[in-house]
């Protein structure tokens, strides 16, 4: 952590690429964590990632519509700019870029990004209009903040595939760093949504991480079909009980292709709706 410094906050597009270009011109190097706000100790590390590896660390905040359906919960997702901004003068965070769903979407706004087959499964079936609105605005926020390195949480991983498909495939400059994700004491993985959560949903939303934790010590214990993996994650949901699981899959680590057997780095992957609150999860194993 660095000093207490609040970092200095910005509306107009035109003004954080102005940022970035004199940073840039003077050799500095620039690092972008982009997010939702309703900061939490995970958005705070991948702030800490960007700090120990730029000299320049712009957050920004935008509750993107784009990537919510009409029946998600844009309205009522937590928005506090005040609150981010003073968790983040404790973390090296120079600027924050907060613009306006006008000025990310003016109007007649028309395009979208569509990166294919690695947006198609999982969430993307249960989301199917969420992945074009997530490279849609990481592409328009990486114009706007054409930083040399973005920062992004391994906790929704196949988001971090469909944003670096999108970085090559389109030839965006900037760098994508993934980061570890951060856990709760209990290994709920941290999300603004845990907030949603009572006490008694907290306590049983913490059985993702024991379910896929158990699925790592029988593979480091020699098992490896992974209808039998499943089948003791899925037990053990059932045992605790109020987890409506959405889905489960293992996949090769680094994409989303599904395997029948661990014979290499895995990546279990879960979604669940514990209460009226839809939690996601994944663990590497193998």
């Amino acid at each position: 952590m660095s000093t207490t410094v609040s970092p200095t906050i910005v509306h107009a597009g035109e003004g954080i690429r102005q940022v970035v270009r004199d940073a840039q011109r003077d050799g500095r190097r620039v690092g972008v964590v982009p997010t939702m706000g309703a900061l939490h100790q995970g958005h705070l590390s991948l702030v800490d990632a960007a700090h120990q590896q730029c000299d320049v660390v712009i957050v920004t905040v935008f509750v993107n519509p784009t990537q919510f359906a009409p029946h998600e919960d844009y309205e009522r997702y937590p928005r506090d700019l005040d609150s981010d901004a003073a968790k983040l003068s404790q973390h090296g965070c120079d600027y924050v870029f907060a613009p306006a769903v006008e000025e990310m979407y003016p109007q007649g706004f028309e395009t979208s990004i569509n990166v294919g087959s690695v947006a198609l499964p999982y969430e993307g079936e249960r989301r199917p209009t969420h992945f074009s609105g997530v490279a849609t605005v990481v592409l328009k926020l990486l114009t706007l903040v054409p930083a040399n390195a973005a920062f992004f949480g391994q906790k929704d991983y196949q988001q971090t595939l469909v944003v670096g498909q999108m970085i090559r495939d389109l030839n965006v400059p900037t760098k994508l760093v993934v980061c570890p994700t951060v856990r709760e004491s209990d290994g709920l993985a941290m999300s603004s949504r845990n907030a949603y959560l009572d006490d008694d949903q907290r306590r049983r939303a913490t059985a993702l991480h024991a379910s896929m934790q158990l699925a790592r010590q029988m593979v480091d214990h020699g098992e490896r079909q992974v209808a039998t993996l499943q089948q003791a994650i899925e037990s053990l949901l059932a045992e605790v009980g109020g987890i409506d699981l959405d889905y489960i899959a293992f996949v090769r680590a680094g994409t989303v292709e599904p395997v029948e057997s661990i014979r290499g780095p895995t990546v279990v992957l879960m979604a669940a709706r514990v209460g009226q609150t839809r939690l996601i999860d994944n663990m590497q194993i193998g």
